[in-house]
């Protein structure tokens, strides 16, 4: 079969405000398992050597950019800036790492990194970017603030943010308590977070005046790239299993999320939260924000190719079930609000529906059932997970605790 056709009608949804269909709006999704020249993938290897490829090559083209890889920055290295063991109470060891990409040290991102006292070797891992500092996610107070000259480079005026105002996004004794490690950086210290040509953040640093094309990667990419980034350093890390390190993002960061696992197969779990439009949510639905109005909003984060899309969804030659599908056969999970119907939730659920067959090729089953689960009733099938949280646009306990309970199946040993 060419394609998955599917409708709202073909939906079966719960009396909740996500799933409330605005218009019924057919639409067909590529088969992910169809090449371009018509054959049928079937079997894992022809999946990776081909398929896999093929399908990678439209997403850099096309929508994120060609991502540049580590050894454009030779003179990477890390510097330890704080280290103590007393962390929440003795809970955790508190270690704060510049990874600097150039040698003069203009160029770099501070990773926060806390890691459970209470351990017998290597640890699995939480890695994913913030939004508002290292600071802002936590009232430890010996978190490191952004320096003058970097607080600079995030924005004209940018101001900066009172410790933890994101803290009930990042619920670090949760996660140490059951075995985890946890690491963040601030997102705009990889790329400040506004369009101004791409001449700020590691763009500069990588790109400097050369000439941009409709592929030049743009800022979702250099995000993912910074994941990588702090990926390498982790791996120098004793304390923590660098085969156990899953990356998780909200909203734009979650399809950063998506975008690094695709782009880096050493992330062993990949999380989305939220990440809607762009991100986990099928395109062609044009439900709630669409293509046209996210590149019309934030120009910068993706390649300029992606624009041509713009109301033309279905002209796209692959939608977001295949985003989901580059993260085979590595464990993947889609997490909605009930309330946040910018970012589709029904949208994000279908885009695992539409990765299944992939997962299959694998020996692994997946989500296949079109009833969008209810509200607060997660499920895990195989390889894929997925909840619908109570509530609006965030992130918040109840996300973590399906997070930790996913992650506990495949991190753990």
């Amino acid at each position: 079969m060419r394609h998955l056709l599917l409708t709202a009608a073909t939906i079966i949804m719960t009396a909740m405000p996500y799933s409330v269909e605005a218009q019924n709006n057919p639409y067909e999704l590529p088969d992910p398992l169809r090449m371009e020249d018509g054959r049928i993938v079937r079997n894992k290897r022809q999946w990776i050597n081909e398929r896999r490829p093929e399908l990678m090559e439209m997403l850099r083209s096309q929508m994120f950019g060609r991502e540049p890889g580590a050894d454009v920055v030779p003179d990477m290295h890390y510097t330890v800036l704080e280290e103590s063991k007393d962390a929440f109470g003795g809970l955790a060891t508190r270690k704060q790492v510049k990874i600097s990409f150039d040698k003069e040290e203009n160029y770099y991102l501070v990773l926060l990194m806390y890691i459970p006292n209470d351990r017998k070797g290597p640890v699995p891992a939480f890695l994913g970017p913030n939004f508002k500092g290292n600071h802002a996610t936590t009232t430890d107070p010996a978190v490191l603030l952004p320096t003058p000259e970097k607080l600079a480079t995030y924005a004209p005026g940018y101001k900066l943010e009172d410790r933890n105002t994101n803290g009930h996004r990042w619920e670090y004794e949760y996660i140490l308590k059951h075995g985890y490690a946890v690491a963040t950086f601030c997102y705009n210290d990889v790329d400040p977070d506004f369009h101004d040509g791409f001449h700020n953040g590691i763009h500069r640093l990588i790109d400097g005046d050369k000439p941009r094309d409709g592929e030049s990667w743009a800022t979702i990419s250099a995000w993912a790239w910074g994941l990588s980034r702090c990926l390498d350093f982790l791996e120098t890390e004793k304390a923590i299993d660098a085969k156990r390190v899953a990356v998780i993002g909200h909203s734009r960061l979650g399809k950063t999320s998506l975008w690094a696992g695709a782009t880096d197969q050493r992330f062993a779990l990949v999380i989305s939260n939220d990440s809607g439009c762009s991100g986990a949510a099928i395109a062609r639905r044009k439900y709630g924000e669409t293509v046209e109005v996210i590149c019309r909003n934030f120009p910068h984060w993706f390649c300029t190719n992606y624009t041509a899309y713009g109301g033309r969804e279905e002209k796209m030659p692959w939608d977001q079930h295949e985003l989901i599908a580059m993260i085979a056969p590595r464990p993947v999970y889609v997490a909605s609000a009930s309330e946040d119907s910018w970012a589709d939730p029904v949208g994000e659920y279908f885009s695992l529906v539409g990765a299944a067959s992939v997962y299959r090729l694998f020996g692994y089953d997946g989500i296949t059932d079109t009833t969008v689960p209810d509200v607060e009733h997660p499920v895990t099938v195989g390889r894929m997970g997925h909840h619908i949280r109570r509530g609006e646009h965030n992130v918040r306990l109840y996300d973590w605790e399906q997070y930790i309970r996913f992650a506990d199946r495949f991190l753990k040993r």
